[in-house]
């Protein structure tokens, strides 16, 4: 079998309501679905979360002459290859080796989400090659996995109390853990928002902070002390997007609550030394922003032998495989209870795995990943129109 094409298909629409995290605003949804094709007529998708998806989906397209004509099943030459282009190295220079010549630094993000978006692809290839499920090609057997919804986001003009009235209607669905966004507040506002959430979901439903990189050391070591009443299961992003593993481990230190990363780190390399730090209770990675569902695996592989939980971020119809394959290894895969979060996601697949009304992720028995796209969808959302 050999790959014969890569496809992109940038996709961009509104959301209802524009509303900030601690770090940025959002007024769209945006994702671009990969196609890998081979000459057996067996087509692979992913899906990346990333921007510029211009470039992203130009580097997919030089990504996509080195890899044609190789074998879509040798998912790890080809992940090491493409990931080559990302350095200098000798033979490199105007593209001798084959490989286009060393990515620009400033490219590098947008390098590792085309490498993501191809990898996922290959996964979705390999799985309908044997006719299982991706979760069942890593050993993984149940096809229902535990979930959790994140909201709260900031919306200009909302009272704080506004989010309590969504995170009741989450533990309504079904949910048993729920993710509130913090950190774009002072200390006293945000606990009025957290006492909020906490009256309305009960003490047994799980708490978690996202916080999106808002504090230093020390303010963060206040906060974790002030929050703590409210049996706060981790703390997420806490810290700057420059501190490194030794201010995680001074914040692991001081803080009462476990802290949780690892997001937007681009690969398992920075992941590993977070890992090491000892800082970390959870480690969160996403193979629909860098690197794919390899470089995803590499990580949850090392985190388990290191006795840190993996609750890989977003996209539960890719990572809830993943989540199933590592049972008490992992805490589960994130949701958003709202579609208006992210539309494309809901509108893209006819048939993926969902969040159902038990709180969890139910994965279907299709090869692969399992997903069906909708291509009258993708059209009306396509950057292309």
């Amino acid at each position: 079998m050999k790959i014969t094409e890569v496809i992109t298909h940038p996709m961009k629409v509104d959301i209802k309501q524009a509303s900030w995290t601690a770090h940025e605003m959002s007024a769209s949804a945006a994702l671009i679905l990969f196609e890998v094709h081979t000459d057996e007529g067996i087509v692979g998708y992913g899906e990346v979360q990333g921007g510029s998806q211009h470039v992203i989906c130009e580097l997919a397209r030089q990504f996509k002459e080195c890899i044609l004509g190789m074998d879509p099943l040798g998912h790890i030459e080809i992940w090491e290859k493409l990931f080559s282009a990302t350095s200098p190295r000798p033979g490199g220079l105007g593209s001798w080796d084959g490989l286009p010549g060393p990515l620009s630094r400033e490219q590098r993000p947008q390098a590792m989400a085309a490498i993501g978006g191809i990898d996922i692809a290959l996964w979705d290839i390999k799985g309908k090659v044997a006719n299982q499920p991706v979760y069942k090609l890593l050993g993984g057997t149940s096809t229902k996995v535990f979930t959790y919804s994140t909201g709260g986001y900031y919306v200009d003009g909302e009272p704080l109390e506004a989010c309590a009235e969504e995170f009741a209607g989450f533990v309504e669905k079904g949910y048993r853990a729920v993710k509130l966004k913090t950190g774009a507040l002072g200390i006293k506002r945000e606990l009025e928002r957290i006492r909020a959430v906490r009256e309305v979901i009960g003490p047994r439903t799980k708490l978690m902070l996202d916080m999106n990189a808002p504090y230093n050391v020390q303010d963060c070591i206040a906060f974790a002390r002030a929050v703590e009443p409210f049996n706060i299961y981790w703390l997420e992003e806490p810290l700057h997007w420059y501190l490194q593993p030794a201010d995680y481990v001074r914040l692991a230190e001081a803080s009462p609550i476990p802290l949780a990363h690892g997001e937007r780190e681009w690969s398992r390399f920075t992941v590993r030394d977070f890992i090491d730090s000892g800082a970390l209770g959870f480690v969160q990675f996403d193979s629909t922003r860098y690197a794919g569902f390899t470089e995803s695996l590499r990580i949850a592989h090392y985190a388990e032998q290191n006795g840190v939980i993996i609750a890989p971020h977003t996209a539960p119809q890719i990572h809830a495989h993943l989540v199933s394959a590592f049972g008490e290894a992992a805490f589960g895969a994130e949701s958003h209870g709202g579609y208006d979060r992210h539309p494309i996601q809901h509108g893209l697949y006819s048939e993926c795995a969902q969040a159902m009304p038990d709180g969890m992720v139910h994965l279907n028995e299709r090869p692969g990943f399992g997903l069906e796209i909708d291509f009258d969808y993708v059209k009306s959302a396509s950057l292309d129109n």
